[in-house]
């Protein structure tokens, strides 16, 4: 890695964005200074004093964007190398700004002003929160384009609207709940820029970066969340849209990154008051650093470790007045550390001949996402126009006659008025919330579904329950899809598929499978067998015997399944939520990553009221049962 000037890693790239619960990003009238201002809170580090053993163990934040994973990793690596035992916590930017002030988080390196001045300001204003000083200028944050698209005419936020059709009316953000996100969804609501009908798309930061991949593979047009510094700007040739400047605030969303830390830090720890008082990052550094983490797929802590071999000179700046822990000058001690001799024995020659799992995975996705790109674009063309269908349809029938219609479609399969009654309520509830459209988009996805697992579970469920064999090769799979993370199933269908409902709709059919292949199975198999011995003995073939004994005798085992398979479905929204889907998860993922109690309990509870709904309509009617 090359070197360059003063620090590699910066504590911004993706900060801007990752802004969980950063709302002011594009005040321009929050200057950049006054995020400086606070720092005169902090008392002057003092050169040359040892640390107390209470301040051995720092206590760091991390957002979870790749900017501040990697100066996170880069800073503890350091304090590790000078005798300090540095832990780490993955939070969001509003909990870890609440976490400072309860003082469980001693520093965080990924303060991005202005767009964090909402969420900072009630702690600097109690002096709960101190600021150390900016440890990356420079920074952008706003839309983007690639250079293809701009070179179309699209340069500034007034053209979005005249390339609507070819965008499909979409802009694609990151997190929800994030800041940028925020001054999107503001910007739509306000309609600015004639927007009012596009919709942001929102996912994660890898998710969104997929997305401009494959439209960049394609030469298809797309507006996007980009920033600076990151990989992608040395990745894809973008340009940032003018014009934005009343959205996310002049010089293209211009921001300044902040060390700060929770109150008396410094004082307490004057040698890691140094330390952090001399951390300065650069942005073209710092791409280069998540480029490692990003692009090579290095884990932080190995790329921090070789950024810090290849950089002595940024290093060297850092530790300036700095001590060990033991109290020596940290910049001569780390230049004559010996690396520790690596362990040997058969543990370590066990793990130094690693089966490539993982390598072969990424190897054989890369692989079909080049060869098969006709086959999965044709499938995420009929998935999606199923599910946008069925929502369509569901949009285009007014809200009260929706409700009654279902409130009557529950008294017909269970003669009860009181569910019919609660079923009309619980609608109305949520209609009253203003979740009524995301309830929607939540019940399609479901409804597909599933109809898919139902229509592959169903008969793989009789199959197997006809041939043993089948269902013994079957259980090792079955137990893969019920015990696998879902997170993981994201992967693969993110990058075959893209960011919308594809991906999410695929992983939820892969999560709730299961439940109908087993208890098919199992209805199948427990049918008494002198029914089945009765329909021989009159002459019945395989498929009358199936449809005329087998099924009827195993309906409601297999109703059950199906039952579980919504429920599971169900179970899945927020997590296609994460990739793009839409529906309920959206809110709930919002609310988590801004801590808002009110948004997270009225979407919970919104999931709770569709899930009573469809559990009490779609369960297996009860059979008589003796008092």
């Amino acid at each position: 890695m090359s070197a360059f000037t003063l620090p590699l890693v910066g504590s911004s790239a993706h900060a801007a964005p990752a802004g969980d619960a950063a709302p002011q990003l594009g005040d321009a009238a929050a200057p950049l200074s006054d995020a400086a201002a606070p720092a005169s809170n902090a008392a002057a580090p003092v050169a040359g004093k040892r640390d107390p053993v209470t301040c051995q163990t720092v206590r760091f934040s991390d957002v979870g964007w790749t900017d501040v994973t990697a100066t996170t990793a880069l800073v503890t690596q350091l304090l590790r190398s000078i005798g300090y035992s540095p832990t780490v916590t993955v939070l969001s930017v509003p909990v870890t700004f609440a976490s400072v002030q309860n003082n469980d988080i001693d520093v965080f390196l990924g303060n991005w002003m202005p767009a964090q001045e909402a969420d900072r300001a009630r702690y600097v204003e109690d002096g709960s929160v101190v600021v150390i000083g900016p440890n990356l200028t420079g920074a952008k944050y706003t839309l983007a384009v690639p250079a293809y698209t701009y070179a179309a005419g699209l340069r500034d936020f007034k053209d979005i609207q005249r390339f609507a059709p070819a965008l499909n009316e979409s802009i694609y953000g990151i997190e929800p709940g994030n800041d940028g996100n925020r001054h999107v969804l503001e910007m739509l609501k306000q309609s600015q820029f004639g927007l009012g009908g596009f919709k942001l798309i929102e996912s994660s930061e890898q998710g969104m970066l997929a997305q401009v991949e494959r439209a960049y593979r394609d030469k298809k047009p797309i507006v996007f969340l980009a920033w600076e510094p990151h990989p992608m700007n040395m990745r894809f040739d973008l340009k940032y849209l003018a014009g934005g400047d009343e959205v996310f605030g002049p010089n293209f969303g211009g921001a300044t990154i902040y060390t700060v830390t929770r109150k008396g830090y410094s004082a307490e720890c004057p040698n890691m008051g140094r330390l952090l008082a001399n951390l300065k990052f650069t942005l073209r550094g710092e791409s280069e650093m998540m480029a490692a983490i990003l692009d090579r797929h290095e884990a932080p802590e190995i790329a921090a470790t070789e950024w810090l071999k290849a950089n002595p000179t940024a290093t060297k700046a850092w530790l300036e007045g700095v001590l060990t822990f033991e109290g020596r000058p940290a910049a001569s001690a780390l230049a004559h550390t010996v690396a520790p001799p690596r362990p040997g024995g058969f543990e370590q020659w066990v793990v130094g001949h690693k089966i490539p799992v993982g390598d072969g995975m990424a190897v054989a996705i890369d692989y079909v996402k080049t060869h098969g790109t006709y086959l999965f674009d044709g499938i995420s063309i009929v998935i999606r126009g199923m599910v946008n269908g069925v929502t369509a349809l569901l949009r285009a029938v007014p809200a009260p006659i929706l409700i009654v219609a279902v409130a009557a479609l529950a008294w017909a399969l269970r003669r009860s008025l009181s569910l019919a009654l609660f079923v009309a309520l619980a609608l109305l509830f949520i209609l009253n919330q203003g979740y009524w459209l995301a309830t929607l988009e939540t019940l399609s996805l479901v409804m597909v579904a599933t109809l898919a697992s139902t229509a592959i579970g169903v008969p793989l469920g009789i199959a197997a329950a006809h041939r043993p064999r089948l269902f013994a090769a079957l259980r090792p799979a079955l137990d893969l899809m019920q015990t696998l993370p879902t997170f993981v199933y994201l992967i693969p269908t993110l990058v075959l598929f893209g960011l919308g409902v594809v991906p999410g709709l695929i992983s939820t059919v892969i999560f709730a499978l299961p439940a109908p292949i087993r208890l098919t199975h199992l209805g199948i198999s427990s049918v008494p067998k002198p029914l089945i011995e009765a329909g021989e003995a009159f002459g019945a073939t395989p498929m009358q015997l199936l449809w005329k004994v087998e099924l009827p005798s195993a309906a409601s085992t297999i109703v059950a399944g199906i039952t579980q398979c919504i429920m599971l479905s169900l179970s899945m929204v927020v997590i296609a939520a994460l990739v793009g889907a839409g529906g309920l998860g959206v809110p709930v993922v919002r609310a988590l990553n801004s801590v808002q109690v009110g948004m997270g309990f009225e979407a919970g509870f919104t999931i709770v009221l569709l899930a009573i709904i469809l559990d009490r309509i779609s369960r297996p009617k009860e059979r008589g049962v003796s008092r």
